[in-house]
């Protein structure tokens, strides 16, 4: 059996055992309210199991000698960092340790600052944990060598733990899902890279759809692809543009909840509707998604902050061992509402 807080066992094994969601065993591994005596059960067998305990509070200095990590977004107001952040903060909050949320306000000028000054931040923070956040490779450097602890959520070949969905995957599944209901002309509205090494995500959905529909025999249509970011107002406009200036498909996949909530705002301006004139599926699971009705692929959000802020912690209470770092993909399900039917 393995050794307690071995590198084999994580909260992540503890959650698959015991069939309860990451936020949900970590609480329950520290004796936290609101868990009832059947979920704490589980998880508790499930640990002793697999040999996992969870980190002690009390021992929250090893690493570092201010109590506190920071949290760094490229916003603090989107749906997906707000939820995921505020999971990090818990677990942080419930072991002892401080945060400083840092929010990038999508601005380079903020990034170039903060990234420019590690030793400050440094002295600060005994931690970082990052969010999507699109660093070149001086960046990546500069972070790696500032002797302090990271570890990120949703970023592509890092040296340091990662926690993230197989984003390509997510794609396929979400574009298979029309090409199972019949649909052959099919729309992508997704955003586009900055560039930067480690955030791939728009392109791995880019992939993820272009290999399903060449897996049915189908080609990309140049005028079946726009870019739409990742907001509201940026599928509400890559909407607009596809029924004004080009043929209108019968299915679109949009690279995300908000962007497709977007494609539904436009649609009744140009009175259509969802799926009666065409169909469509995002990923994430918003919190408004099953009120619009919209089909999805469901991401944890919330598990992937907490599983990324334990692993943070892991690290600070081995400060100076040996612990390579190591990258979680978490699952993702489709989840199919009203928003998609049956080409007819």
């Amino acid at each position: 059996m393995p050794q307690a807080n071995s590198p084999r066992v994580r909260i992540q094994d503890v959650a698959a055992l015991s069939g309860l969601s990451i936020c949900t065993v970590s609480r329950a591994l520290r004796q936290l309210p609101n868990i009832s005596a059947q979920a704490k059960a589980r998880v508790s067998d499930a640990a002793a199991q697999l040999g996992y305990k969870a980190s002690s509070a009390a021992s929250r200095l090893a690493g570092g000698n201010t109590g506190s990590v920071a949290i760094i977004a490229p916003t603090a107001t989107a749906w997906f960092f707000a939820r995921a952040v505020e999971a990090a903060e818990e677990v942080f909050a419930d072991s002892g340790y401080d945060t400083v949320l840092i929010s990038l306000r999508n601005r380079p000028s903020v990034k170039r600052n903060l990234f420019g000054d590690l030793a400050g931040l440094a002295q600060r923070v005994d931690g970082v944990l990052l969010f999507n956040i699109a660093l070149d490779e001086a960046e990546t450097a500069a972070l790696a060598e500032s002797g302090l602890a990271v570890a990120s959520v949703g970023m592509h070949g890092v040296p340091w733990d990662n926690v993230g969905i197989d984003n390509a995957e997510a794609a396929r599944a979400a574009t298979n899902h029309l090409l199972e209901l019949g649909h052959r002309d099919v729309a992508i509205l997704a955003g586009s890279e900055t560039g930067a090494p480690s955030l791939v995500t728009a392109s791995e959905r880019r992939r993820g759809f272009e290999e399903a529909l060449a897996g049915h025999g189908l080609e990309i249509d140049p005028d079946l692809v726009i870019d739409a970011g990742s907001s509201i107002e940026g599928g509400r406009l890559a909407m607009a543009k596809l029924a004004k200036n080009r043929r209108m498909p019968s299915a679109i996949f949009a690279g995300c909840d908000e962007t497709a909530f977007g494609a539904l705002m436009a649609m009744r301006e140009f009175s259509l509707s969802a799926p009666e004139n065409v169909s469509i599926i995002g990923i994430d699971d918003h919190q408004m998604s099953w009120f619009l009705g919209l089909s999805t692929i469901s991401q944890p959000v919330a598990d992937q902050g907490a599983f990324a802020a334990n692993l943070l912690i892991d690290r600070l209470h081995r400060s100076g061992l040996p612990n390579p770092p190591s990258s979680h993909v978490l699952d993702t399900k489709l989840i199919e509402r009203k928003s998609t039917r049956r080409r007819r």
